[in-house]
């Protein structure tokens, strides 16, 4: 196994993007997207070809990509579509490679009719970080999304808070949502790949992000 994780987020505009790109650049990892709303107004991949510094190698394409910025089951009724979870297949890299997944949204944004972004996650089996806010708010937001995660029966890996460091609301999340903050990213000047990098070495508990050990026979 290696390093591989599914982002998703307690709203849209979380940090999501830049979440990506930082476990991007700290782990050398290929970025995807399966999913893509608002591409009229940019591509979160290039976003983070553009913060990371990332070969354009490492970017993967997306599965559907759709013009408008709206939730995902719309943005496919207004181009004529529909989004089928078996037409999205995890695209073939190296079987030791690290990947970032990055979903559309919140964990309950709608992909069609009968299926949200948690079914993405629960098909993918991917461990997943929980983007959060880290201001006035964020523990109702960030206890709902983990609730709705563990009904799914999806493994979240722990939560990374995004914003000005805030101890009583990290410590709120920890005890009551029974998880670990694996990592923050408070407001920086310039966001580039240094200043990811440094914000990586400085608040994120790197033992999270370790490869899986694999068993070695005697």
């Amino acid at each position: 196994m290696s390093q591989r994780f599914f982002i998703t987020g307690t709203d849209t505009g979380v940090g999501k993007t830049v979440l990506s790109a930082l476990l991007c650049a700290a782990l050398n990892a290929y970025y995807w997207k399966p999913i893509q709303t608002g591409a009229d107004e940019g591509l979160d991949s290039q976003t983070v070809v553009d913060l990371a510094e990332l070969p354009q190698a490492r970017i993967l394409p997306e599965a559907y990509r759709f013009r408008q910025p709206v939730s995902p089951h719309q943005a496919a009724r207004w181009a004529g579509e529909q989004i089928h979870l078996h037409n999205i297949k995890t695209p073939q890299i190296a079987p030791g490679a690290a990947l970032i997944v990055e979903g559309a949204g919140g964990v309950l944004v709608p992909i069609n009719e009968r299926e949200f972004m948690v079914d993405l996650m629960r098909q993918f089996k991917l461990p997943v970080l929980l983007a959060a806010r880290s201001s006035l708010g964020t523990i109702n937001h960030t206890l709902l999304s983990l609730a709705a995660l563990g009904r799914a029966g999806v493994d979240v890996a722990g939560v990374v808070l995004i914003g000005e460091p805030n101890s009583h609301n990290r410590e709120a999340i920890e005890e009551y949502g029974r998880v670990r903050v694996v990592g923050e990213i408070p407001q920086m000047d310039q966001i580039c790949l240094s200043a990811l990098l440094r914000v990586y070495d400085m608040f994120f508990d790197k033992t999270a992000f370790l490869p899986a050990r694999r068993s070695v026979s005697a």
